[in-house]
């Protein structure tokens, strides 16, 4: 089969189209035939290296996939050849206490498809049977890869642990990602008030679009001091902050008294610092965020279904182009999700 694959650690100059072995199933698998593959920041960590992380070499990046199932395991009862499926991004043992709980975004074991294993960028994918979900009529396969991990990602961030309440003002870091532009969306579901940031007039525009009230140009405002007068003093209750050590110190002096920071991610860096008489005696609340559980993602799809969120795909390129597709999101070009159509027959 055709996959995208790299085989040492580095920039996008790195990456490769080359044919590998169709992927063997066990019992519990489905074979997925790839129709779309979405980028996220994740895949050019990995691309790069993290400390401590060890990929098998060649390895295949892609962590949002829509697909046909292809061929099932002895023991998979739950999606039959031919399916059109939407995948659930993280793998777990399914057996922890955690699994069991239904939280296996806590599971011990948790990877990320395309972090660790072999992802979506290539003709085929294996993965768990319990990680493929019946596509949403209402989503091509292209609009289908650029939902699973950002929305997945904001809505626990926004619901499951900041608790978003309808009428709170909360301010979205970097609107033109895929976790902002679904963040947006969530937040105006709730009913909260929405301020984000971007750094084009454009990306403001979109943002605006999506539904977010207020917009900040953060490369010609300074955005806590925006947000002070936006919020007659206050603050917001809720940040959703990705970005990291650029953008800490504005997103914490953003908040008021007894509000909550919820944190996903670090683009920029992963050295922040806070001061301590800050966060005692304005009583603020920190909250890591990791992806989110199955059952949350098979939640989220039912607003998909209903129309009331939308995918953001920003462009689509051809398998063979993968490269230019990580070129322009590591430039920052986009707005919502960058998808790889790896095959073509989107409905």
């Amino acid at each position: 089969m055709k996959a995208i694959i790299f085989r040492t650690h580095g920039g996008a100059d790195q990456l490769e189209l080359a044919e590998t072995p169709v992927p063997s199933i066990r019992p519990t698998e489905v074979l997925v035939e790839v129709r779309a593959c979405a980028l996220n920041h994740l895949d050019l960590w990995t691309l790069q290296g993290l400390p401590g992380l060890k990929v098998e070499m060649p390895h295949i990046l892609g962590n949002d996939i829509a697909g046909i199932i292809k061929k099932v395991g002895s023991e998979v009862g739950s999606v039959k050849v031919g399916d059109p499926v939407i995948l659930a991004p993280g793998l777990s043992c399914g057996h922890c206490a955690q699994c069991l709980s239904g939280q296996d975004n806590l599971c011990p074991s948790y990877d990320i498809i395309g972090h660790q294993s072999n992802g979506g960028l290539a003709e085929y994918v294996k993965i768990p049977a319990m990680n493929a979900f019946p596509l949403p009529n209402s989503l091509s396969f292209t609009e289908a890869a650029a939902v699973p991990l950002t929305f997945l990602t904001a809505w626990h961030m926004l619901i499951t642990r900041a608790n978003l309440q309808p009428a709170e003002d909360v301010l979205i870091l970097a609107a033109g990602s895929g976790v902002g532009s679904a963040a947006i969306q969530i937040a105006k579901l709730v009913g909260a008030r929405v301020i984000t940031t971007a750094g084009t007039k454009e990306k403001l525009d979109l943002a605006r679009s999506l539904g977010a009230d207020e917009v900040i140009n953060h490369y010609q405002e300074k955005v806590s001091e925006v947000v002070k007068r936006l919020t007659n003093r206050k603050g917001v209750e809720v940040v959703v902050e990705h970005v990291g050590s650029a953008t800490w110190d504005e997103s914490t002096r953003s908040l008021a008294t007894n509000g909550r920071l919820v944190t996903c991610g670090a683009t920029t860096g992963y050295e922040a610092r806070i001061d301590l008489r800050h966060l005692f005696y304005r009583q603020l609340t920190l909250y890591g965020s990791m992806m989110g559980s199955k059952a949350e993602l098979i939640h989220v799809l039912k607003f998909f279904k209903n129309g009331k969120l939308r995918p953001v795909v920003d462009k689509v390129f051809p398998l063979e182009k993968t490269r230019e597709a990580f070129e322009r999101m590591q430039a920052s070009q986009h707005f919502g999700k960058i998808v790889v159509e790896v095959s073509s027959g989107n409905r």
